[in-house]
């Protein structure tokens, strides 16, 4: 064995043309999408030598791949195996011999390079992983591959890399793969989801016998580190819930400022900016840390202000796409009147002064937020003698919105983003941008009856800031179940 092709390891030497999907199946399967790792490009020539590609664990490698370059010249390579098949004096078909002579004679002499470095591994010991793209027709170059790779004798499988779309020529080259391979499976590189990729991994015992419990164990560490993953990703949600329910935005005013409407508006458009703006930011850090946990070197989150400002609750048209629906929030404890407003409280040990309830409206992005034929009245109360960060005074604070949907339009919104996570191939290299602009909402929808009281008890004690702990073990399985059946969807 060569240090390419450990004994001890499961091996797999995996070969395609340039175009036939090789490296976005490696990085799909292996969940890599860094182009410094796995060279995805249409340029023949850009694979010149195998490159190990481990499957690893806690440090310990459990399954090795190595990624080929294409056969360049098959229909020639294949006529001098022949050759010196039949100058050796042996009879039949060539075997593993003739390829290992073909190996010997012509390696490290610049001719039939690209057929020395993808043979070397077989030669060697390695098993075998044929990538096709179904859609080409098959030729005559193709025959030739599948003859030399036949003729190593190793274990084999062929993989129909298809891309979505019924291939045109998917049947043609099933009927011929049979003669040439143990197995054939198929495999679509760019939406392949976890479930395909354990499958893909399962098929593996079916052509290494010989290292079935190092792949069993392997396919165990796989589904282990998936369930870790959807669990950080539950805890991640649910403080991000309790963070943005709980959060309250304050600042220093002056009595004269609330008795002038304009003043008034301004500090409430001022912190009503504030406001979303850092919930956004507190969105943006969970979903980047959701990408961070399922490997997404590529994505990029856009997550801002209006993506909360611009939802407008008093149309039919977001009850239905964000959220829950009138009656389903009704049902889950908590619809107390209609399109409610943002709190904002001027505290200050209880003193009034006489001054009462003034009652106002701010613009911006409140406007936004809650659109519709008016904007609602928002309660000030003017107190004093509040505790500031910076000694006592008068404060205006804000947050959070009264409307019982902020909390699951908050949640659906982050689900959304998962969903789009999770469903992602490695093998897809443009950019992946994450923004609510063109995401589908309703997921919250799908919640039953008896986790959405769970989840509504919940997010009204973060609301007061006064977290029912005594929840919390429900809400995570509730979350976490939620993005279970997301992993499936």
């Amino acid at each position: 064995m060569s240090d390419l092709v450990p004994k001890d390891i499961p091996t797999f030497a995996v070969v395609g043309k340039v175009n036939m999907g090789k490296s976005s199946v490696l990085a799909t399967l292996l969940e890599v999408d860094d182009d410094q790792v796995i060279r995805i490009s249409s340029t023949p020539g850009e694979t010149t030598r195998c490159q190990i590609l481990p499957v690893e664990f806690d440090g310990r490698e459990m399954i090795r791949f190595i990624d080929t370059p294409g056969f360049a010249r098959p229909l020639e390579a294949m006529r001098a195996i022949e050759q010196m098949h039949a100058d050796s004096g042996a009879s039949g078909s060539p075997g593993l011999a003739a390829i290992q002579a073909f190996v010997e004679e012509y390696g490290g002499t610049g001719e039939f390079e690209d057929e020395c470095q993808l043979l070397g591994p077989l030669v060697d010991g390695a098993g075998l992983l044929y990538i096709i793209d179904p859609s080409k027709p098959l030729r005559d170059t193709f025959i030739a591959e599948m003859e030399i790779l036949r003729w190593t004798g190793r274990q084999r499988m062929a993989l129909l890399n298809e891309k979505g779309e019924e291939p045109e020529y998917r049947d043609e080259w099933k009927n011929r793969l049979g003669s040439y391979f143990n197995l054939v499976r198929t495999f679509d590189a760019h939406e392949a989801r976890f479930d395909e990729r354990r499958r893909l991994l399962k098929s593996l015992l079916e052509i290494d016998e010989d290292h079935r419990d190092l792949i069993e164990e392997t396919i165990v560490f796989l589904e282990e580190e998936w369930t870790q993953r959807r669990e950080e990703s539950a805890e991640a949600i649910i403080s991000f819930l309790e963070k943005g329910l709980g959060y309250r935005v304050e600042k220093r005013v002056e009595e004269r400022d609330m008795e002038m409407p304009h003043r008034r508006e301004k500090l409430g458009q001022e912190l009503t900016k504030r406001y979303y703006d850092q919930i956004a930011k507190m969105e943006k850090e969970t979903v980047e840390k959701v990408l961070h946990l399922y490997r997404h070197h590529l994505g990029r989150v856009e997550v801002t202000a209006t993506d909360f400002t611009g939802i407008d609750l008093e149309q039919q048209e977001t009850w239905q796409k964000w959220g829950l629906s009138r009656s389903q929030l009704a049902i889950a404890g908590g619809l107390t009147g209609g399109a409610g407003g943002a709190t904002i409280d001027i505290g200050t040990g209880g003193l009034t002064h006489g001054l009462g309830t003034i009652l106002g409206a701010v613009g911006g992005a409140a406007a936004a937020f809650w659109k519709g034929s008016e904007l609602p009245d928002l309660a000030l109360d003017l107190q004093k003698g509040v505790k500031l960060a910076h000694g006592e005074g008068t404060a205006l604070r804000l947050g959070p919105p009264k409307n019982e949907n902020f909390a699951w339009i908050l949640l659906d919104s982050v689900l959304g983003h998962y969903r789009e996570i999770v469903s992602r191939a490695h093998g897809k290299r443009e950019e992946l941008v994450l923004g609510n602009d063109s995401m589908e909402g309703g997921i919250v929808q799908s919640i039953k009856g008896e986790d959405r009281r769970v989840l509504q008890k919940w997010f009204t004690s973060c609301a007061k800031s006064k977290v029912d702990r005594s929840l919390e073990p429900e809400v995570f399985t509730v979350v976490s179940k939620v993005l279970a059946d997301l992993n499936r969807s």
